[in-house]
This record gives structure tokens, sequence and C-alpha cells, in this order.
């Protein structure tokens, strides 16, 4: 059995006790009359308490915040079910740019991505020509404001008499056109690169970012560096590829970058457009090192 409590007691004293004290006969004691009971009166219910000024605040962020709740939910779902219509679509990770339509670059202008008319001229800088290079093999790339230094490869022609584009196990190689003039000799230089791959963005994925006075340095075989300065940039679509535009003779020494851009067409396996930077020798100097 459990120890035995008496009033007051510790465990183990005799029923009755007090602390041990043994226990003497009683004797008469002088009768108590008790007052006649009487009821207590009534005490409030705590449940039904009025509510203060700290239980009704409490209640109105509650309330607040589950319809803050519901709303984003409900923008979520809006979203989810338009994705094109707030620019959430997309296919294996490309993403499309958006063009606006201006007119023929100038200086003001310039560099932001344009459709020109067919026989238009190409973008120039508001900067005097260098005078043209001789002949030399381009070795290197760089683009300092979209972070671009890559080798450059010779490219030439495929089977179907297209020009070839650079590995794509390679995203960071750039081609260089063989069968056109070399970056800094007279006439249009053709540097090809990819936009992205089936798994990552690849070397000319910002290429649409360059506007009208930014620069790109080709490192050459003969130790100079031929330093360009950029008129403009077109997107044009691949059924009207501007050849003219791009492959004709020029005086001076240009520089067109070409790559891939507009909207990623999923049944083939292409981009629609192109993008083309035109760009000219401004400058020339000795590779360092």
């Amino acid at each position: 059995m459990p120890p035995t409590y008496g009033t007051g007691g510790h465990p183990g004293d005799a029923p009755g006790d007090a602390h041990g004290v043994p226990a003497y006969p009683a004797f008469p004691q002088p009768q108590v009359i008790q007052p006649w009971p009487q009821p207590a009166p009534p005490q409030p219910d705590p449940g039904r308490s009025r509510p203060n000024a700290h239980q009704i605040m409490r209640v109105v962020l509650i309330v607040a915040a589950l319809a803050g709740v519901v709303t984003v939910i409900a923008g979520l779902l809006l979203m989810a079910s338009n994705p094109e219509e707030y620019g959430l679509a997309s296919g294996n990770g490309r993403t499309s740019l958006n063009v606006g339509v201006q007119p023929t670059p100038d200086a003001t202008n310039a560099g932001a991505l344009t459709t020109l008319a067919p026989d238009a001229a190409a973008p120039v800088p508001n900067l005097p020509p260098a005078p043209p290079l001789q002949p030399s093999t381009p070795k290197r790339l760089i683009i300092p404001k979209i972070g671009v230094n890559a080798p450059v490869r010779s490219v030439g022609l495929d089977r179907r008499g297209e020009i070839q584009v650079p590995p794509v196990d390679n995203p960071n190689l750039v081609g260089w056109y063989r069968y056109g003039p070399t970056p800094g000799q007279a006439g249009p230089a053709v540097l090809l690169g990819h936009k992205d791959t089936r798994t990552r963005s690849a070397v000319f994925s910002r290429v649409h970012e360059l506007r009208h006075g930014d620069t790109i340095e080709v490192v050459r075989m003969d130790g100079t560096v031929a330093v360009f300065t950029v008129g403009g940039l077109e997107q044009a679509g691949k059924d009207v590829f501007p050849t003219h535009r791009v492959y004709g003779d020029a005086d001076t020494a240009e520089l067109r970058l070409i790559t891939c851009g507009g909207v990623y067409d999923r049944t083939t396996g292409h981009y629609t457009d192109n993008i083309i930077v035109y760009a000219t020798m401004t400058a020339t100097r000795l590779a360092s090192g």
C-alpha cells in the first residue's frame, strides 16, 4: 500500500496523528454554532467575458493573413493556367528575345535589336575606321561587356553548302568562317557561336546585350589585337537572312558576330531567327604577353 498521510502528518504516522504526536482522549469541547450556509455570489463566466482590444486586433490580423494567403494562391493558380501571358513559357530552358522594331540604327538607338530593310546598309559606329591589317588567323575573341573570352577555330561549309557552326559539345568555342577575310583584314570577317545547348548557355548567349559603341577584341596569330566598335544589331528570320549586308564587300575592316535568336521551335529543334552584330575596326594594338 502507498504510505498513509495523517492530517498534516508524514508517511508512517498513525491515522489522525499530527507529525507523530500521540493521540489523547478527547475532552468535551464547546459547541460552535455554524451560520446557515449562504449561497455564493454569482461569479462571471470566464467563457463569456467580453473580448478586449488586444483580442480583437489579433482576430483582425489572423483574418487579414488568411486573406493574403488565399490571394497569393489564387494568383499562382492563375499564372500556372496562363504561362504564356505571364512570360513563364519556355522550351527546354531556352529563352526567347523580346524584339522591338526600331528605325535604322544611328548614334542614339543603334545596338538595340533592330529590323532592317533588305537594302539597308550595315550600321556603323560614330568613330573613324582604323587602317586594315594584313591577313592573320584569329586566335581568341574577347568581349568585356558580356564576359566572353573564348578560343576561335576555323570553320567552312557543310555538304549542303551552308556555313558550319562550332561543335555543340564545346559551348565556349567560336567559329571563324575561313573562306572570308580574317578579323582586321579589309572586308567582313564572320565569327559564329552558339546561343545555348540542351543543358546550358553557350558563348554567345548574351550577344544580344551589346549596344552601339561597345568594343570587341580579336587576338590574332601575328601578335596584334584588332579592336572593333559595335555599330548595331539586327534580328532577322533565317528564311530572309541578309546575305549581302553580312558578306558584302567593304573597304574597311568589318566584323560580324552571328548566333541564334527569336523563338525556339521544338518541331525543328532550332531557333527561328539570327542575331547579327555589326562592328568596324577602330583601333589596333599589340597583344600583351
